[in-house]
């Protein structure tokens, strides 16, 4: 990529029925955004919470010139979309079909910076916010942790930082019909 690219990074997981979730998570935000860059999905065990189920974890930039607030509409209407109660108060601390958070609005020029992975207390997305800053910067990176494969109508991702288009046809770039 050659060009400054601005939006959001929003961080995903899910640990009820992971692999379904996140696809789902991600077949609904392309009905609203036509373009998504993925990190790798991990799995990660559950923090700060007393749960024996593993999350299923990525980090998504979208380029997108949208309010945040728009943005959290859309975010929270898929988390209930797929069955979380936001107004329950133990929410942060149940298992998760959807949870979907917007960890900072995002640039990334074409000078070749890269944005600092500290902008979450998160820290187990690290990992992964350190991939598609390196991804979407043109920066080499590699880790030892395999990703997890997830399959979208037919479109298999998960594996390493990838760009799907929601109905555009170009190179390297996955596309979802």
């Amino acid at each position: 990529m050659n060009e400054s690219h601005s939006g959001y990074l929003l961080g995903i997981g899910s640990n009820i029925e992971p692999q379904a979730n996140i696809a789902k998570i991600i077949q609904l935000l392309l009905r609203k955004l036509p373009q998504l860059s993925l990190s790798r999905v991990l799995k990660i065990p559950p923090i700060g919470m007393n749960s024996r189920r593993d999350f299923l974890n990525v980090v998504v930039f979208i380029e997108t010139e949208m309010a945040e607030t728009e943005l959290k509409t859309i975010c929270n209407d898929i988390e209930i979309t797929l069955g979380r109660d936001r107004r329950d108060p133990a929410r942060k601390t149940k298992d998760r079909t959807a949870d979907l958070d917007i960890l900072t609005k995002a640039i990334f020029p074409d000078d070749g910076n890269r944005l600092v992975s500290s902008i979450t207390d998160e820290y187990f997305l690290y990992p992964l916010l350190e991939e598609i800053n390196a991804y979407l910067s043109n920066h080499d990176y590699s880790s030892q942790q395999a990703g997890e494969t997830i399959t979208v109508d037919g479109l298999t991702f998960g594996q390493t930082a990838t760009t799907i288009n929601r109905d555009a046809s170009a190179g390297n770039e996955r596309i979802i019909q």
